[in-house]
């Protein structure tokens, strides 16, 4: 796939800005959404920031060659929860969500130093692309109920906590969201190709505003997509417009977690610690495959230039950077590489703009309520392509795999059935995802099976012939 803008390339400064949106109105549902779901203190717009600096930290140790946007991790949630769990004050919970951000990117710093000395060779034969392509399908395909579920939402509650909308309202504003978005895709010109999902988003938010302004007026609850009380709740203090209406400063975690200073036990710590660390070395197979994945897209290999031990030192410490101030592990984002694949768009000053703006909007009260305001189905019709974009790049990795070999054709298949079937394992706290636990199946079946790629029968009939 030829790019549009390569890794190097710099877009003109009207252009840059429009692409920049973009990237983060991709990333940007899934970064807000860790920190609603943990709650306790952490808010979308600290979230924001965090993401925004933890990617700059990426990109200065990626040496500015990987184009990828780095946010909020959902493999982290029941790790991030336990450091709330037993009725913990909340600055100890803030104490143990650095300290287990911190334990997790050590991990990523120890394995980018073993891979500096021994080389990646052994991955490359550990997770050939009978191994990878699959994975990286899969990181689409377990995505796949996120965005369906998405489709069918509208945000407007009842006291009970139930969906006001209809259903079949919310599926057609999620239509006309993925409908726009791969027509201006595939037949765009020029600066319509390159921002279809900013005009996807545009589209589907104003069908659903329009739906919800109707349902409002005429009290049709089956229309009500959108909370408009979202810009409320943000904008007005005490009923009242003020400077925070406009501008606010995130709450930084830091802040918070400095006030308990010291508050934290020996057996606080060590329960963090045994919540994060393990899930690091799960997230840390997620990164091998994303970074092929994003190899495939821009030509290049990631994990031979800038190397791996960049890109998980990138990773690593710029997810720790980003939870100081956000709470949030951060990890690179399939979102962002799917937005990079369908727009051909691999610019580097993309992302760094992306970044600084994502740090700038969480400011900016009224851009916050927006990103907030955001229907769901509007969101899930946006990922129906992003996350499918991620399955076929996957798939395409196995155009030069020989599936008539039994070796290959079972290596494939227990991955895909693994990681479709929902296989996750859980140890206490600790979660081994479904996307995790069919590589790391699909890696034990590689070992098993590589002993005999050609049989003997096979050989015989080579000779004859």
């Amino acid at each position: 796939m030829k790019l549009i803008y390569d890794v190097g390339d710099r877009p003109k400064p009207g252009q840059l800005v429009v692409f920049a949106m973009q990237q983060m109105l991709a990333i940007l549902a899934a970064t807000i959404a860790v920190p609603m779901i943990i709650g306790n203190g952490l808010t979308p717009a600290s979230a924001m920031f965090g993401a925004g600096i933890g990617t700059l930290v990426y990109i200065l140790f990626t040496k500015g060659r990987s184009p990828v946007f780095l946010g909020s991790s959902f493999a982290f949630l029941g790790s991030m929860s336990a450091a709330f769990a037993g009725g913990v004050s909340m600055q100890l919970g803030m104490q143990g969500l650095l300290i287990g951000a911190g334990a997790a990117g050590f991990v990523y710093v120890v394995i980018a130093v073993v891979i500096k000395f021994v080389g990646i060779g052994w991955l490359n034969k550990l997770m050939p692309p009978v191994v990878i392509g699959p994975t990286v399908a899969i990181i689409g395909l377990s995505l796949a109920g996120n965005a369906v579920g998405d489709l069918q939402k509208g945000d407007v509650l009842d006291a009970g906590g139930a969906m006001l909308a209809s259903p079949y309202a919310a599926i057609f504003c999620g239509l006309v969201t993925l409908a726009v978005t791969m027509l201006c895709s595939t037949y765009g010109k020029k600066m319509i190709r390159l921002i279809p999902f900013i005009l996807g988003i545009l589209a589907g938010y104003a069908v659903a505003l329009g739906f919800t302004m109707i349902g409002n007026s005429a009290d049709i609850d089956a229309l009500k997509l959108i909370d408009l009380s979202v810009f409320k709740s943000y904008m007005l203090e005490d009923g009242e417009l003020t400077l925070k209406s406009f501008l606010a400063m995130p709450d930084m975690i830091y802040s918070k977690a400095f006030k308990g200073i010291g508050e934290a036990s020996s057996s606080y710590i060590a329960t963090i610690i045994v919540a994060y660390v393990p899930v690091a070395f799960v997230v840390f197979a997620e990164h091998v495959a994303d970074h092929k994945n994003l190899s495939s897209v821009i030509g290049r290999d990631l994990l031979e230039d800038p190397g791996l031990t960049r890109t998980l030192l990138g990773d690593g410490i710029g997810s720790a950077v980003g939870a100081v101030f956000g709470g949030c592990p951060n990890t690179t984002y399939g979102e962002s590489v799917g937005c990079v694949a369908i727009t051909r768009n691999a610019s580097i000053v993309t992302i760094i703009a992306a970044a600084v703006g994502c740090m700038i909007v969480s400011f900016i009260t009224p851009l916050v309520a927006f990103v907030d305001s955001i229907p769901a189905c509007v969101m899930g019709g946006v990922c129906i392509s992003l996350y499918g974009f991620i399955a076929v790049s996957g798939l395409k990795m196995l155009k030069s795999v020989d599936l008539d070999k039994n070796s290959n054709l079972f290596v494939a298949s227990v991955i895909l059935i693994a990681g479709i079937g929902g296989l996750s394992i859980s140890f206490g706290k600790v979660t081994i995802t479904e996307v995790a636990a069919a590589l790391i199946l699909g890696i034990l079946t590689n070992l098993m099976l590589s002993r005999e790629k050609t049989s003997p029968d096979d050989a015989q009939e080579t000779d004859e012939d």
